[in-house]
């Protein structure tokens, strides 16, 4: 992606963070006509070191499964907070809206994992992110229906061979940042959660206390 150096993070931590809290990513390869086909899909990122892994599945009806098997060479993107940025942020008048957004970028080769023991191991990292209570109703399922369950997805590794991180915060406009703090913190969810990342990132002071 576009990544100009005062928008880019070397930081694994912050584009790790950012994945684990905005998992539903999407998954890009090439079709058999060469044309980009993309599924949207949670992951699951496993770290080792700066080492990554992100696992996830598809449904067996899915022709992605076979386009990752024929080219594992693949891309995924991760899509945080982003909002609208207006230029009443500036002191200035000669100034144009934008748009901040947080992204993390990575190129992957795909392994397919075969067998109910691989695909059940798979699930319950997925079902540990968003619902660790399922966990139990999952194991006691019909051994049957679990299996044709397994049965009708694929599973698939996707190992990390380069990734990108673009945090989208106007950091090269420092006299926008406390004016930007203030609408951010009283603006849409998404507002919001760009509004704390610029606050760990040091870029503007936090809001002040009250006086006791």
């Amino acid at each position: 992606m576009y990544l100009p150096p005062h928008f880019k993070s070397d930081d694994p931590a912050l584009a790790a963070r950012l994945v684990r809290e905005h998992p539903f990513a999407s998954l890009i390869s090439n079709d058999d006509d060469g044309f980009p086909f993309v599924t949207h899909l949670p992951l699951h990122l496993q770290e080792e070191g700066e080492r990554w892994t992100l696992l996830g599945h598809c449904a067996r009806a899915n022709p992605h499964a076979g386009y990752l098997a024929r080219r594992p060479q693949a891309l995924v993107t991760f899509l945080g907070p982003h909002a609208y940025l207006s230029p009443k942020v500036y002191p200035d008048l000669a100034r144009v809206p934008t748009w901040n957004y947080l992204a993390v970028h990575c190129q992957v080769e795909a392994r397919i994992l075969d067998g109910d023991e691989a695909k059940d191991a798979l699930l319950k990292q997925l079902i540990a992110d968003h619902e660790p209570a399922y966990a139990q109703q999952w194991r006691d399922l019909d051994p049957d229906f679990a299996h044709r369950m397994l049965g009708g997805i694929v599973a698939f590794e996707l190992k990390v061979r380069a990734r990108q991180c673009k945090l989208k915060l106007n950091q090269h406009r420092k006299e926008s940042h406390a004016a930007m703090r203030a609408a951010y913190r009283a603006g849409s969810p998404d507002e919001q959660a760009l509004g704390r990342w610029m606050d760990d990132l040091g870029m503007a002071p936090r809001q002040a206390l009250p006086a006791a």
